[in-house]
């Protein structure tokens, strides 16, 4: 299945926190959008891998989805190496995105900036045909690089080098968040607490979408950081 979006997270729920308003944003344009996670998130304190991917699931279902995998690369312990870049350049060559989303350069979790690395360098990888992976059905995958490669803002924050939109979808990115039940506020909950588990990080993230929102004059906004130079062919392109 060619997508024309495919975001990239280091741990499930990574993509729903910084970019699926953008995701939710592209499927009601018609756009066929998935996500891969690198990891299933075993190294986290509250819930299990089997709960993350039921909420991962969930969120998916949320967000109109037209694939989602999770990869199984070791939580925490993932490196930028070939034997880490090859099972994601696959992905990349299966769905043949134009654009890709992938973690913050940098961030408060190390796996966040190595999970930007481990993206960007297989998106360039995915390209060059001498490297060989399969598909599915067991026949030689061909190469296939993205034309795009954006990195969302996490945690930490960066500087947008520009923002999206996300007003009219902000009810369905804080659903797809709220669908990770076991990691983030729920009052209810059992669980030990954690740095994303308080209402004051859930009272961040609104906030930082606020602020985003505020950067381009509109109420909720996604901001990203390019790896190249964005060309337009009109200047009244810009908004």
């Amino acid at each position: 299945m060619k997508l024309d979006i495919l975001a990239l997270g280091a741990h499930p729920d990574d993509v729903e926190m910084s970019a699926s308003g953008t995701l939710a944003a592209a499927v009601a344009a018609g756009k066929k959008v998935g996500i891969v996670d690198f990891t299933r998130g075993e190294l986290g304190t509250r819930g299990t891998p089997a709960i993350r991917a039921q909420e991962a699931e969930a969120a998916s279902r949320i967000l109109g989805l037209s694939a989602r995998e999770n990869l199984g690369l070791p939580d925490g312990f993932f490196r930028n190496d070939r034997e880490h870049q090859l099972p994601l350049i696959a992905a990349i060559r299966r769905y043949q995105p134009d654009v890709v989303l992938c973690n913050a350069i940098h961030d408060r979790h190390p796996d966040h900036g190595r999970g930007a690395q481990l993206a960007s360098e297989a998106c360039f990888l995915a390209g060059l045909r001498m490297i060989e992976t399969l598909g599915d059905d067991g026949q030689p995958q061909p190469a296939w690089r993205p034309k795009h490669v954006y990195h969302y803002i996490q945690d930490r924050q960066i500087p947008a080098d520009f923002v999206v939109d996300i007003t009219a979808h902000w009810p369905t990115k804080w659903a797809s968040i709220q669908a990770y039940q076991t990691q983030f506020f729920n009052p209810n909950s059992q669980e030990p607490a954690t740095y994303l588990s308080s209402q004051e990080f859930s009272n961040f993230m609104e906030a930082r979408a606020r602020e985003f929102g505020h950067l381009i004059g509109v109420e909720f906004g996604e901001g990203f950081t390019r790896e190249r130079t964005l060309g337009v062919s009109q200047i009244t392109d810009f908004i």
